[in-house]
């Protein structure tokens, strides 16, 4: 058995959070819990009590309503918590405005460096509201991002929850047809967007494509421009004289106004806050609604007790606003912390940026994904001996597994003293499923436990129990931001299709994974066929959209390869006779995903084949080649119209490379 890497020590784990709520939830349920194993427990096995003292303990602003705190809780989909509860999420964000020092510090690359007071980010709230409510916005009504993590977009969000409205990003580095593809289906009144954006020390200008996707989106009332790369007015311009919606720039927008008082809609509990979008992998993507109520008390148990995230921290996450990770890192508000913001590469101008960040801005807990931890590790970097990171308490990491030599990286090369967190949850609970305990040891290659009040567990084809060994991750009990449900699916036959059809009443989220010894869990990637390169999940429906429109291309297939602890894309493409798959192809295949989806979609390599592999009903089978190519059996081979296609999957050799 091997060592852990970290042990919390005695003095240390009595101060977080957890320590002190577990005595606390104690004396609540008039009982004792001797460990987090026994907290858990009860936290699963009492929702409504658990959930209901989190939110007395946190001292939630609302209206919490009376008892029962959970209805129809053994109905997945279905349960409700908090029925009669009033809130609002911004004013639980913003309850700090009054504190002195920085709510916000944003560093774009080498190029921009910016902060912003507690006082200062209510005052721009209540202006940008007000900017809102004169576009027309109300409660429920839908307000669209194309934003940089920059201040900007942490005002945006504020001001659109405080008046009870609907909030949903991308970041500027989608495609066109991308952020159609999303905003087309939830009609936003207002876009607001960027000017450009940097990375790997270029500026990219993005007018043309928001005089695209304004054109498209009849919904729309107004835009409004924030200036990052000092080009605002001139693209307000652009999109004036180009016919479309009016457009403003933020200095006009919002700056202009009076800051006057900043009012907040108090809503049931359930409102929609978020909409967040899968990946689009078997068409558009789906629109996922998220609550108020629901993310607020998701985030507070998880920044609170299993990150041990205090008033006064300062709190780091390498994200987009396309990633539901921006949208945890915001609510790192509501417990007092300061939200340290970057946007651009996290290797320019060297990979020691974000270490300076870290190191200017005394980050408290620093996020990021599996990917950058193993690309430092390549790069042999060593932020041990080159900053000072005393401040430093805990590393999340997240988006893929981390692999053991990456937990052994953080405690060799980051800080032998921090608590490695390593979690997994994902945009269809703007959570975590598994996480970090601070209270436990750290082991590893395993994620720490459980997340309180959610009963995960691993079970079999048959929904059975796997105590050990893998299997499919599950959730068998109802927690609170769990999807109010799918936009546009009023009869919630796409939710119920998307996690309760293989296995009814149980949450199934499609992760294969497995218990440790130590009671920690094992990620060991998708079981469906989402591609997750680098921790971002890809839509298959995304990339065939884009390649199907060269005319060389008859067909593709796309999958995920594993490849150096990591996921891949691949490319599979079926030309039109007479055509081959040389160098000039590869490059126009991707740049036509490039500029239609995003870089992130661009497969690792494009492969030509014969055929492809599909069902008696005309559907290609992405999990039976991705089997193929992984040397896995291929189960049902006799709902296939053409098994023979399989072996042209079988042995490639430059996917060997």
């Amino acid at each position: 058995m091997t060592d852990p890497l970290w042990r919390p020590e005695k003095t240390r784990a009595a101060q977080t959070t957890l320590a002190a709520f577990s005595v606390w939830m104690a004396s609540q349920a008039s009982k004792s819990f001797a460990n987090y194993e026994e907290l858990h427990r009860f936290s699963v096995e009492h929702p409504a009590e658990f959930w209901s003292a989190l939110w007395d303990y946190t001292a939630v602003l609302g209206d919490k309503g009376k008892p029962p705190y959970l209805v129809d809780g053994d109905k997945l989909p279905g349960a409700q918590f908090f029925p009669g509860a009033q809130l609002n999420f911004a004013e639980n964000l913003l309850r700090w405005r009054e504190r002195a020092g920085d709510a916000l510090v944003f560093w774009g690359e080498d190029k921009v460096k910016r902060r912003m007071s507690w006082r200062a980010l209510g005052e721009e709230v209540a202006r940008a509201a007000q900017a809102l409510r004169e576009a027309g916005v109300g409660v429920g009504d839908r307000v669209g991002a194309i934003l940089p993590n920059m201040p900007e977009c942490i005002v945006s969000v504020l001001a659109t929850a405080s008046i009870g409205a609907v909030w949903s990003s991308c970041s500027p580095d989608f495609g066109t047809q991308g952020v159609l593809d999303r905003f087309g289906q939830i009609e936003p009144k207002v876009l607001i967007a960027c000017d450009g954006y940097y990375y790997n020390g270029k500026a990219i200008d993005i007018a043309d494509k928001l005089t695209a996707i304004a054109a498209k989106l009849s919904s729309l009332r107004a835009i409004v421009v924030a200036p990052y790369l000092g080009r605002d007015r001139a693209v307000v311009e652009a999109l004036n004289a180009s016919g479309g919606r009016q457009a403003q720039t933020w200095a006009d927008a919002v700056q202009a106004r009076d800051a006057g008082p900043l009012s907040f809609e108090r809503l049931p509990f359930a409102h929609p806050l978020y909409v967040l979008f899968s990946s689009g992998t078997t068409g558009m993507p789906k629109c996922i609604v998220h609550s108020a109520g629901g993310a607020l008390m998701k985030h507070l148990c998880e920044q609170r007790l299993h990150c041990d995230l205090k008033e006064g921290d300062r709190l780091f996450y390498f994200t987009t606003l396309g990633w539901m990770m921006w949208n945890w890192l915001v609510s790192g508000l509501a417990s007092g912390a300061t939200l340290l913001l970057y946007d651009g590469s996290p290797f320019h101008p060297s990979g020691n940026i974000l270490w300076d960040y870290a190191q200017a801005e005394t980050c408290t807990h620093f996020g990021t994904s599996a990917k950058y931890i193993d690309a430092l590790g390549k790069a042999q970097l060593q932020p041990i001996n080159t900053h000072d990171l005393t401040s430093l308490r805990a590393v999340l990491s997240t988006g893929s597994p981390l692999a053991p030599e990456g937990f052994e990286y953080v405690y060799r090369s980051i800080k032998r003293d921090v608590h490695l967190a390593s979690i997994s949850g994902g945009t269809d609970i703007c959570g975590c499923f598994v996480l970090g305990v601070p209270t436990r040891p750290v082991w590893p290659g395993e994620i720490q436990g459980p997340a309180l009040g959610l009963a995960v567990d691993v079970v079999d084809e048959r929904g059975a129990p796997v105590p050990r060994g893998k299997g499919e991750l599950v959730c068998r009990g109802p927690f609170p931001s769990m999807p109010v449900g799918f936009w546009n699916d009023p009869d919630q036959q796409k939710y119920r299709a998307a996690y309760f059809m293989r296995f009814p009443n149980v949450w199934h989220h499609g992760d294969f994974a497995e218990w440790t010894e130590h009671g920690g869990m094992i990620i060991h990637g998708r079981s469906d066929a989402t591609l997750n390169p680098g921790g971002v999940r890809i839509g298959t429906a995304e990339i065939y959209r884009q390649v199907e429109q060269l005319v060389e291309v008859q067909e593709a297939i796309v999958i995920g390869q594993d490849w150096d602890h990591d996921v891949r894309v691949i490319l599979f493409v079926v030309l039109k006779p007479g055509q081959a798959l040389d160098e000039a192809l590869r490059e126009r295949i991707r740049k036509q995903i490039r500029t239609g989806a995003s870089p992130r979609h661009v497969p690792a390599k494009i492969v030509q084949v014969a055929d492809i592999p599909r069902t008696k009903s005309g559907k290609i089978t992405e999990l039976a080649v991705r089997d193929m190519v992984h040397g896995r059996e291929v189960k049902n081979k006799e709902a296939l119209a053409n098994p023979e296609a399989l072996d042209l999957y079988l042995n490639i050799a430059e996917l060997a490379r």
